[in-house]
């Protein structure tokens, strides 16, 4: 999927993979995709139900690379 901007939260756990998500969207432009990447499981399922309860920027989808071990989580800025 293309992006415009990527946050790497690799090494972070919960709650700061969120944290870091939503001020990185507050910072962008609407319609604006962002690329983040966790390699905490949990943070993969509870980033995107949280962003979806405390703002109004969409979950595009998750992608698991299992070569790597890592998530990629994509959502679009919206204001």
């Amino acid at each position: 999927m293309k992006f415009d901007q990527e946050l790497n939260v690799c090494g972070l756990v919960c709650p700061v993979p969120a944290l870091k998500t939503k001020k990185q969207l507050m910072k962008m432009r609407p319609g604006t995709i962002l690329k983040v990447i966790t390699d905490y499981k949990p943070a993969s399922e509870s980033v995107p139900r949280d962003l979806a309860k405390q703002t109004k920027h969409k979950h595009l989808g998750t992608e698991f690379l299992e070569d790597d071990e890592q998530w990629y989580i994509f959502f679009e800025a919206v204001k």
